[in-house]
């Protein structure tokens, strides 16, 4: 029961997140395709001069916050330390690029103007998900901390040795005596 505790927290966070992801996605979606064209005028779109670094890191960030919810899904399903390692890093990653998107999307509010609903949306589920995203990291790496929190990085309960009598160094298979 104990070493579940991070895995039951981690699992609606992956879930919310994957959602949240999908979201952000559609949205910087829609709005670069408009911005490309060169339709800033619609009624739901404007922006201003950090509006296109803004979606080039917002789906960026999605497309990895996708990824990283996926392989995240596998360690919530296998919960071993081989798994921990692809899911964590996949998770720091999408955290980085999600916390470059936070960023862009406090300047482009701080730059100001007038910026359409759909923009306003983004930016507040960029800026949730740089919240959400880095609370799922620390849960997905709370075995560190305590291995009663999950999978942790000194876990020693396979890999550690080879079998009694198997090939140690050299060749050598440890055992002394005479071969028939």
């Amino acid at each position: 029961m104990a070493r579940t505790v991070a895995r039951t927290l981690a699992a609606p966070l992956l879930f919310i997140n994957l959602v949240m992801y999908l979201i952000v996605l559609g949205f910087a979606s829609w709005c670069l395709n408009r911005f490309i064209n060169g339709q800033t005028n619609h009624p739901s779109f404007g922006g201003n001069g950090a509006t296109m670094f803004f979606l080039v890191f917002a789906i960026l960030a999605a497309v990895l916050g996708i990824i990283s919810k996926l392989i995240g899904a596998k360690h919530l399903r296998a919960w071993r330390n081989d798994s921990l390692a692809a899911a964590g890093s996949s998770a720091v990653i999408a955290w980085a690029v999600t916390a470059l998107a936070f960023g862009l999307a406090c300047k482009e509010i701080n730059i100001g103007g007038w910026r359409g609903w759909r923009l306003r949306v983004l930016e507040g589920f960029v800026i949730v998900l740089g919240v959400t995203q880095l609370l799922y990291v620390l849960m997905l790496h709370a075995g560190w901390f305590s291995s009663t929190y999950g999978p942790g990085y000194r876990d020693t309960e396979y890999g550690v040795g080879g079998p009694p009598g198997g090939v140690g160094e050299k060749g050598t298979t440890g055992v002394t005596g005479a071969r028939v």
